[in-house]
């Protein structure tokens, strides 16, 4: 588990700079201000989470069990909601996607309750 972790972690590091060079450099004439800010934190909030599989799969190799894979997993789950749901609301207009965005929030708070939890564990 801990080199898909870190494999998905490079990832997803990898596609928010793509999306962030994207955002600053394709989408600044096309988007108003406040969607390329909903933009822009959908990136932010990928990589801080990117980095966070990075530090799971660390984790893992010190102390292996569910807690931390379940850190992992609810890591991109939340990073393809939250960051997905921002990415798509931005780019599409569909303001209902900003509904299914505080999910992806909530799997990544678990995430990190999750590994806080491993390491106190541990």
């Amino acid at each position: 588990m801990d080199k898909t972790f870190f494999a998905l972690g490079a990832l997803f590091a990898f596609i928010a700079v793509a999306a962030g060079a994207f955002g600053a450099h394709g989408l600044k004439t096309r988007l108003d201000a406040n969607m390329l800010a909903v933009f822009e934190t959908a990136v932010r909030y990928q990589m801080y989470h990117a980095l966070a599989l990075l530090a799971v799969a660390w984790a893992y190799t010190r102390w292996p069990g569910t807690l931390v894979t379940a850190s992992g997993m609810l890591f991109v789950a939340g990073i393809i909601v939250f960051s997905g749901s921002l990415y798509l609301l931005s780019l599409s207009g569909i303001r209902w996607l900003g509904a299914i965005t505080p999910l992806g929030g909530l799997a990544m708070l678990a995430g990190w309750l999750c590994l806080a939890w491993a390491a106190f564990k541990g």
